[in-house]
């Protein structure tokens, strides 16, 4: 599907598809919002040709899978990032792909599948960002993309601390693979950020350095404002994970300990038997001359000079402190 949000100074924001195109080509004073969502490759590529986008950033944004960049052409800067298509409880929701070719009178926006940030601001309403130009529009897309990921991690956040508490009194496998669950999704999010913390120190350097005419030194406070969200959230991605580490470690030391105390106590029945066991083997072998045999209170002595032996062992462990 194709959408166009087209403004001008002299009358309302116009939504409608491809037919604005053309009078946004007509019109110097009209600025365009182009959003491509779910388009066949084919027209879109030829589309994206037809309004001057390089064929390498073309070639980068119809990728499936292309880690998140920013880079500076002649006439667009085109910036990839990764935004949240599907969200489910426990970090378990899937990135989009989504692709912005930011030109002096147009915003084109690119996504295999349907967009929360960019259905959250392509509406009408949007017109007061995309008039302060098309860089101000895609860093206002980019900071409602990183509010979503915020939302999700606080509401992981509420959720790791129910586990914290449970895990205290009772840990066990079930909860262990959650949380290796929840560790792994971190990862993938955390390397996700990194890319978008380049992208934010990017955008700053051409704001400061005016490298491009396309973003201008007014949107120094936004890029700013990003880039200490993204930051926030590679922070947030990383204290998580770290916290997850360390629930691991602790299950792992808790159940080391278990096991010690177990294999203690089983080494202390072994240590009990034994003497008894050798004792025991001794006088049941079919030997005829073993002199105790023949001894009136043999069988009772034996039993006195065992259960000595255990007790001597008993309180030899108990002094190790080993019961």
């Amino acid at each position: 599907m194709i959408k166009s949000l087209l403004i001008s100074p002299s009358s309302k924001a116009i939504v409608g598809g491809t037919e604005l195109i053309e009078q946004w080509q007509n019109d110097e004073q009209t600025t365009l919002w182009l959003d491509l969502d779910n388009v066949d490759l084919v027209e879109e590529k030829a589309l994206l040709k037809q309004l001057n986008c390089h064929p390498l950033a073309i070639e980068d944004a119809q990728r499936e899978r292309h880690p998140p960049k920013i880079e500076l052409f002649d006439d667009y800067i085109y910036l990839l990032y990764r935004g949240i298509v599907a969200k489910d409880d426990g970090l378990r929701f899937e990135h989009l792909q989504i692709s912005l070719f930011i030109g002096h009178r147009i915003l084109i926006t690119r996504h295999p599948q349907s967009s929360l940030a960019i259905n959250t601001l392509f509406n009408v309403s949007s017109e007061k960002y995309l008039k302060r130009g098309p860089a101000h529009m895609a860093i206002r897309l980019f900071h409602c993309s990183c509010g979503f990921y915020l939302k999700e991690l606080f509401t992981f956040e509420a959720e790791l601390e129910k586990i914290e508490d449970k895990f205290l009194y009772s840990g066990n496998d079930k909860m262990m693979r959650q949380i290796t669950s929840y560790r792994s999704q971190l990862v993938k999010i955390r390397r996700t950020f990194n890319y978008h913390v380049s992208i934010g120190e990017t955008l700053k350097a051409y704001v400061e350095d005016q490298d491009t005419s396309l973003i201008d030194s007014k949107e120094s406070h936004n890029v700013t404002d990003l880039r200490e969200r993204l930051d926030r959230l590679l922070s947030l991605s990383q204290m998580y994970y770290d916290i997850c580490g360390d629930l691991i470690n602790g299950y792992m030391s808790v159940t080391s300990h278990q096991l010690n105390a177990t294999m203690r106590v089983l080494t202390v029945i072994t240590a009990l038997f034994v003497p008894l066991t050798f004792l025991a083997g001794i006088y049941g072998m079919n030997f005829e001359y073993i002199p105790e045999l023949k001894a009136e209170h043999g069988y009772f002595i034996l039993l006195g000079v065992m259960f000595v032996i255990t007790v001597v062992l008993l309180m030899l462990f108990k002094k190790k402190r080993w019961l």
